[in-house]
């Protein structure tokens, strides 16, 4: 079976400069990984990365076993890619946008589980309300339906929590978990909520100045989970001040 996510020797530069260096990363199948670093670390570079929006100076990203360089339409009919808030159009209504992408996914309509997702999050009065007039929460809770739209194999999401309510989160929340164990889809969060990563994960990355840093697997997790003495957010917080030059992986 493909991996949902796979990067050979990935990095990536602007202006000259490295943005990130040289990345090997696979995710493996039902997966939750959470992406943490300080600001400025390139977890959103990464994530455009994946997704085809940020061109590699070396390297190969494949999804599902197709590479997003020389077959990007079959690569990105297995991804969600969460778009900036910012970036929505602006002149749609949240109808329209989830209608729109849809479509583009081959679906007649909005399926029912994205509907029942926008009555969870208290979209309902806003369906029809242009997103230029919409709040910023709510073109947050937007933009993370349409990268759920489908359940596609491997979703990408980008600081989903922030603007959300506490009931929303936990929403979105029990809907990931389901997304993995039902439709089996793999996850990939770039978050600052520090109870998201020690909860929700299987698969925890850190990146520090564009280098991937930490890259904890199910087995390191379940020990470090297990550490009596020093809790799951203490070490996830040691490891974002580690001056450490190579990633620590489960064997």
């Amino acid at each position: 079976m493909n991996m949902p996510l796979s990067l050979e020797y990935v990095s990536v530069e602007f202006g000259g400069r490295s943005i990130l260096e040289p990345i090997n990363l696979s995710l493996a199948p039902k997966t939750i990984a959470t992406l943490v670093g300080p600001n400025g670390s390139g977890k959103s570079t990464l994530l455009s990365t994946i997704a085809g929006v940020t061109p590699t100076a070396t390297g190969r990203v494949q999804i599902d076993g197709y590479e997003v360089s020389n077959d990007p339409i079959e690569a990105r009919k297995r991804l969600g890619f969460m778009v900036a808030q910012e970036k929505l159009p602006a002149l749609l209504t949240p109808q329209q946008c989830l209608q729109l992408f849809s479509e583009a996914r081959g679906l007649s309509g909005i399926p029912e589980s994205t509907q029942q997702q926008a009555r969870d999050l208290g979209l309902t009065r806003w369906m029809g309300t242009g997103l230029d007039r919409c709040s910023l929460g709510t073109r947050q809770k937007v933009a993370v339906l349409l990268a759920l739209i489908g359940n596609p194999r491997l979703i990408l999401l980008d600081e989903p929590m922030n603007g959300l309510d506490p009931v929303c989160a936990v929403a979105l929340k029990q809907w990931l978990s389901d997304l993995r164990l039902t439709h089996g889809c793999s996850i990939l969060m770039a978050t600052h909520d520090l109870a998201v990563v020690s909860t929700l994960s299987d698969h925890v990355l850190v990146l520090l100045d564009g280098r991937l840093s930490i890259d904890w697997g199910p087995q390191r997790l379940a020990a470090l989970r297990n550490d009596r003495d020093v809790d799951m957010e203490t070490h996830i917080v040691r490891a974002l001040s580690s001056e450490n030059t190579d990633p620590e992986a489960d064997p």
